[in-house]
């Protein structure tokens, strides 16, 4: 894995001697040497070991996604804003079935970075939601519910979300016992 600034290096360098290609009338070397500038620069805006982690958690490879995760040692230097957002993002799935802390602190910093698709913020909305819920913060929980409705337009998650909602009202109803004595003093005139 390249730096992201040595990715944007190779491509000036690799369009400087396209142009030199150009100029010697080799105009297929040309072309190809700027179809590999791109690649390059598509690299700095989608980082290439992002892209494969996407690829293995699509998968249910939770192991591969970490081991790939692993190898970004910097990712303030080696990725760009949004980038940096989705290695986040990346790592809070990945903690939020053993570790919650930590799962809330990714998703957290995800959301800080930005993450350009909005069913992906709204995901990450979703889970923390989930985490505040579990943490007993339902006010906090209800308004991420209502965001993450409100930013999943194309209703990918609207099943999530419903049944979110349902566990929300079930802990929220409380349990009386209707017909019973509720005190000590009712339970013993029952008795006679």
């Amino acid at each position: 894995m390249f730096n992201k600034n040595i990715k944007l290096v190779i491509a000036i360098g690799l369009v400087a001697f396209a142009v030199y290609q150009f100029t010697e009338n080799n105009i297929g070397n040309g072309i190809m040497y700027i179809l590999i500038a791109l690649i390059f620069v598509f690299l700095y805006f989608k980082n290439e070991i992002i892209l494969l982690s996407f690829l293995k958690l699509r998968k249910q490879d939770f192991e591969g996604t970490k081991k790939l995760l692993d190898k970004i040692k910097n990712p303030k230097s080696a990725l760009t804003t949004k980038q940096q957002g989705y290695y986040n993002y990346l790592n809070g799935i990945m903690l939020s079935q053993t570790d919650m802390n930590q799962s809330e602190k990714y998703f957290k910093k995800a959301i800080a970075l930005g993450l350009s698709m909005d069913h992906d913020l709204a995901m990450a909305k979703l889970n923390l939601a989930g985490i505040a819920f579990s943490k007993r913060r339902k006010q906090e929980a209800q308004v991420l519910i209502n965001e993450a409705q409100k930013l999943d337009k194309r209703g990918m998650l609207a099943d999530q979300i419903k049944m979110m909602k349902q566990q929300m009202k079930k802990a929220s109803i409380p349990k009386h016992q209707y017909g019973q004595p509720t005190s000590s003093r009712q339970m013993r005139r029952s008795k006679r």
